[in-house]
């Protein structure tokens, strides 16, 4: 199932970046392209999103986003990428982790398929630059739903 994540996830590309959508063509935001992917994938959502900032987590040091990937994908800690994973980055050292996407082509040379401000969903080389950001890695639950996580 994962090359199908990929395939989703790839279907978005050239969505613009709007902070907290998730509407393939018309805007998403790097939570909302995995949002979306696993709406294709299992037919809705494990959770209703409350409204989030741009800052959000930072404030309180809290790793939010780490935790909900956690509770909703199922962990990888070997390290290896897979098509079709979900990758979490922290943008700068001591912040918290707020970035994430999807591993569009495994090693060796790997893709990033993910939305960011001033780009929209694109798929780039999961360059050095990118790797040294990544703090977990997870793939999408095995089976086609109802999630009840």
């Amino acid at each position: 199932m994962s090359a199908r994540h990929a395939e989703i996830a790839r279907s978005w590309l050239g969505t613009p970046y709007l902070h907290q959508a998730s509407c393939r063509g018309a805007g998403a935001d790097c939570l909302g392209l995995v949002r979306g992917v696993w709406r294709e994938a299992y037919g809705s959502e494990p959770v209703a999103l409350p409204a989030y900032s741009p800052d959000w987590s930072e404030v309180r040091r809290q790793e939010e986003l780490w935790t909900a990937a956690r509770r909703h994908l199922v962990e990888r800690r070997d390290g290896r990428l897979r098509t079709g994973d979900v990758v979490l980055f922290r943008m700068k050292a001591g912040a918290v982790a707020k970035h994430l996407g999807i591993v569009g082509a495994p090693d060796p040379e790997p893709s990033l398929i993910h939305a960011y401000s001033g780009h929209g969903v694109v798929e780039n080389a999961l360059s050095a630059p990118w790797r040294r950001r990544i703090v977990a890695i997870f793939a999408f639950p095995e089976g086609d739903g109802p999630w009840q996580l």
